[in-house]
């Protein structure tokens, strides 16, 4: 989850949790160490952001504009611009390898810091760290919301649900937007396959998201657990209930594969 961007913190602090992962992997600092690609120790995304955006291309405006622009495309003009493409990404890349390399020399000297520390205190400073974060223990599902306390939507977020509240993250933001503890939810449910709705009072909110069986069931479970469980709406389809010792949990945010994949919630011993 740290790598994959849904920790949100600063990037010293996720240098200092990359150096504390070097040390648990292969104790004390040594040029002969084995070095894990620096993918697998600090999130891709975070480097990727300090490049400058690609320029902006405003669409053409009528069709015989649209039709000059083909010609030229197919001519010189045309290689004229591949070429410039090409040389950019090319910047880009450099770029890229050199941000790369400031950013595991500085990782490095953390590392150094480090020495003396075994695997054991190298994992238990990492969770401290990570449980920084006031979101630690929940887990997050990649939601679009169309009805919004905050805002006109569709918006992209974070749902985060935990033992005591359920929250909504803006991407990367380390606070919540909004939290409803869950003796404030009436009602939830899904409105068709891919759209789950939730009822706060006297607010409607309702997300677009490939998992919504996921979110009811885990919903429900932490309802019923802290003896809180209301009925849905008469016109909602009714929400099997689960024991409330299950044997697994649904699990959130699967960034890296297909939607129904499981991934560890935030706050699981995985980095």
């Amino acid at each position: 989850m740290v790598l994959r961007g849904y920790v949100p913190t600063s990037e010293e602090t996720l240098q200092t949790l990359a150096a504390l992962r070097l040390q648990s992997l292969n104790s004390d600092f040594s040029t002969h160490a084995p070095f894990p690609r620096l993918e697998e120790l600090f999130p891709p995304h975070v480097l990727h952001a300090r490049l400058p955006p690609p320029p902006h291309r405003p669409p053409a405006k009528c069709r015989g504009a649209r039709l000059r622009a083909g010609l030229l495309a197919g001519g010189l003009w045309g290689q004229a611009l591949a070429k410039q493409r090409a040389e950019r990404d090319q910047r880009l890349r450099g770029r890229l390898r050199e941000e790369g390399a400031s950013t595991m020399a500085a990782i490095v000297e953390k590392w150094k810091l480090l020495q003396g520390m075994d695997r054991p205190e190298a994992m238990a400073a990492y969770v401290a760290l990570v449980r920084e974060w006031p979101g630690f223990g929940s887990t997050l599902f990649d939601v679009d919301l169309h009805t919004s306390p905050i805002g006109a939507g569709p918006q992209r977020l974070w749902l985060g649900i935990g033992a005591k509240a359920v929250s909504l993250y803006k991407p990367g933001e380390p606070e919540p937007l909004d939290s409803f503890c869950y003796g404030r939810i009436s009602s939830f449910g899904a409105s068709d396959s891919s759209t789950f709705r939730l009822s706060v009072e006297d607010r409607d909110l309702l997300f677009e998201t490939s998992q919504v069986d996921e979110i009811a069931q885990l919903l429900n479970t932490y309802l019923a657990s802290a003896g809180a469980r209301r009925p849905p709406q008469p016109q909602e389809p009714p929400i099997s209930p689960l024991s409330l010792e299950p044997t697994v949990l649904p699990q959130g945010l699967c960034p890296a594969a297909a939607p129904w994949q499981h991934r560890p919630p935030v706050g699981s011993s995985h980095s």
